[in-house]
């Protein structure tokens, strides 16, 4: 019979497995700590939104707090990487360990060049290849230049008006042809061979067998959860899920994983057998919307019952939180929500709205203020502002001022 567990204990394993149960360091943040951090996460999501910071920046902050940004420069974009450029969740930067187990999964030929013509697709990559061969790696324009490629500029075009040389850069990105060497200011890729930036122990040699890397990829969604449904698993990675259902059956054979039950969740769950059960979870953090902690809502309503919808794509007038919203995690519940915006120009942290979820604990207000003055403190922020908008927003604006 599959263990049971309390939905308090499934959520401290989640928790755990995701590093928020507990406050964060209190001594310097080094490299080391941040590699550790990735190394637990497995991968952390890259969006191209600006409006508070890079999104891939906010998981380390929430659970390391004060870091120096640059070490995930370092860490992306200089020998040997420790993070990658891939599809993975959505794109990614992932441990260079699972570039090859996610190259047979990662199938997303809309990114890329799938809808041009074999001919122009063709030869505009033997002459991106020739170039990245013999250049130093190359924005998407900079290589249009350098191969000489003109086209009409399109107005209303699938691919977010994409030339050729950029679709076909993303066809070689998802094959593995090429990779990511670096980001610019305006956050473009900078484009080489991938085999000039892969770390040795991720270079291409016999091509995975992707049944097996499945397998690694199931496990390693697993260690990243703690605890989960076959559905979870499959969504971290993006893998298929009737596939990503085999693979769990083998880990349960092979004793990485264990069938158990949570109360109310009314199906079987898996937890991974390196799972850590903490006796409590004392961790306070605002979480960016692209956190792994939120990526499957399913299973954060489950866990927490906080129902989460990112609304930067919502009209303004539909939107029911804001814009940028990060959910408030204190201890083991999620307690509140706040649209954030960084008022670089002014110096300001700018909480645009700020909403109490219904059970939130009387302390709320007092730790989210705490909370937003540390991120605008790493931010090199010297104030945080606090709107109108919102039933937590008053009381949160009386807490800030008193710190």
């Amino acid at each position: 019979m599959p263990a049971m567990l309390s939905l308090d204990q499934a959520r401290r394993i989640a928790l755990a497995a995701q590093g928020l149960h507990k406050e964060r360091p209190t001594g310097p943040v080094t490299a080391r700590t941040v590699g550790r951090t990735f190394a637990r996460l497995q991968l952390v999501q890259i969006d191209s939104v600006n409006v508070l910071v890079r999104s891939h920046f906010l998981p380390f902050y929430s659970r390391l707090g004060d870091y120096d940004r640059d070490i995930l420069h370092r860490m992306s974009a200089s020998h040997p990487r420790r993070m990658l450029e891939y599809w993975a969740h959505e794109a990614s930067y992932i441990r260079p360990e699972h570039y090859q187990d996610l190259l047979p999964w990662q199938k997303r030929p809309w990114v890329g060049a799938s809808r041009l013509d074999p001919g122009l697709r063709e030869d505009v990559a033997d002459r991106i290849l020739a170039v990245l061969a013999r250049s130093r790696p190359l924005t998407a324009s900079e290589l249009t230049a350098r191969i000489g490629h003109v086209e009409d500029k399109q107005v209303a075009n699938w691919g977010w008006n994409w030339n050729a040389v950029k679709r076909v850069l993303e066809h070689l990105f998802e094959e593995g042809v090429v990779s990511a060497a670096s980001r610019t200011g305006q956050f473009e890729r900078r484009y080489t061979l991938a085999s000039k930036v892969l770390p040795a122990h991720a270079l291409p040699g016999e091509q995975a067998d992707p049944t097996a890397a499945l397998q690694r990829l199931t496990d390693a969604a697993a260690r990243a959860h703690g605890i989960g449904s076959v559905r979870c698993f499959a969504d971290y990675f993006r893998t298929p899920v009737k596939a990503t259902a085999l693979a769990v059956e083998h880990l349960v054979r092979q004793g990485s994983l264990e069938p158990v039950e949570v109360a109310g969740w009314g199906r079987t769950l898996f937890r991974h057998t390196d799972a850590v059960l903490p006796r409590r979870a004392t961790g306070r953090a605002l979480l960016s919307p692209f956190d792994s902690l939120v990526f499957e809502r399913r299973r954060l309503w489950e866990l927490f019952s906080f129902h989460y919808r990112i609304e930067i794509y919502t009209p303004e007038p539909k939107r029911r939180f804001g814009y940028y919203v990060l959910p408030f995690l204190l201890r083991d519940r999620i307690v509140a929500r706040v649209d954030l915006k960084a008022d670089r120009a002014g110096g300001r942290l700018l909480v645009r709205s700020a909403f109490a979820e219904p059970d939130a604990p009387a302390d709320t207000a007092v730790e989210l203020a705490v909370e937003l003055k540390l991120m605008a403190r790493w931010l090199g922020l010297p104030g945080v502002d606090v709107g109108h908008a919102g039933d937590l927003a008053a009381v949160l604006a009386h807490e800030v001022a008193r710190l």
